[in-house]
């Protein structure tokens, strides 16, 4: 009777290791999708970021282009005004 006995106690230990590399597994796939998780977290940041750091850019492009277009008109009027000095130094002549 003592063989009956063995094999059940052998069939229960495989059964018991069989349990703990599935747990194994299944702890290892959970680290995965977490790592995945994570990665796409940063990934979502960095691209958020750098949508950031374009519309800044473009900010300072508007900003710099008014400052051109201000000091175009700055020369203008001192053009303006060199014009209407000359006139007047003519007509004084």
């Amino acid at each position: 009777g003592r063989k009956k006995g063995r094999k059940k106690d052998r069939k229960k230990e495989r059964k018991k290791e069989r349990k703990k590399e599935k747990k194994k597994e299944r702890k290892k796939e959970r680290k995965k999708e977490r790592k995945k998780e994570r990665k796409e977290g940063t990934k979502k940041k960095k691209d958020r970021n750098k949508e950031r750091k374009k519309e800044r850019k473009e900010e300072r492009k508007k900003g710099r282009n008014k400052e051109k277009k201000r000091q175009k008109e700055r020369k203008k009027e001192r053009k303006k005004g060199r014009k209407k000095e000359r006139k007047e130094q003519r007509k004084k002549k």
